[in-house]
């Protein structure tokens, strides 16, 4: 495997506050738009803000499914919540946190503190929470499923 990749993306700017993504090598597309807190923005639609932090959730889970696959680490279903925090920091607006709450359940044969560290190991390997000054805290929660 090449130890370059490199993913491309267009934004199409479409009215006032709102774009749409697209890349040569995905057929759908995403409607982008400022979020509703700031001048303009618009409500219940995907912001810069929200694919931030989709971009590390969505990491997370990528990487988990390598990470398990790689340590023969059984599991019966993975979801995962993401929220992030937005402060104004040396008067400029910054994601400072974001918390990572995965629902891991396990099989009876697997053990929590198993699951745990492959969970550890796989937010330490993510590309992109590897990529930000921002702060991420891991908060899993795993079930045995009986």
């Amino acid at each position: 495997m090449n130890e370059e990749h490199y993913y491309e993306v267009n934004l199409l700017w479409n009215s006032v506050t709102q774009g749409t993504l697209s890349s040569p090598v995905i057929t759908s597309k995403i409607e982008v738009v400022t979020p509703p807190e700031f001048p303009n923005g618009i409500k219940e639609k995907w912001t810069p803000e929200h694919l931030f932090v989709a971009a590390v959730n969505s990491c997370l889970m990528s990487t988990f499914l390598l990470v398990a696959a790689n340590s023969k680490f059984e599991f019966i279903s993975f979801e995962s919540n993401a929220v992030a925090k937005i402060d104004k920091v040396e008067g400029k607006f910054s994601v400072t946190e974001i918390i990572l709450k995965p629902t891991l359940v396990i099989p009876p044969t697997q053990n929590e503190a198993r699951a745990k560290r492959v969970l550890e190991m796989s937010e330490n390997s993510c590309a992109i929470a590897n990529s930000l000054k921002t702060k991420i805290t891991l908060d899993p929660i795993i079930k045995i499923n009986n």
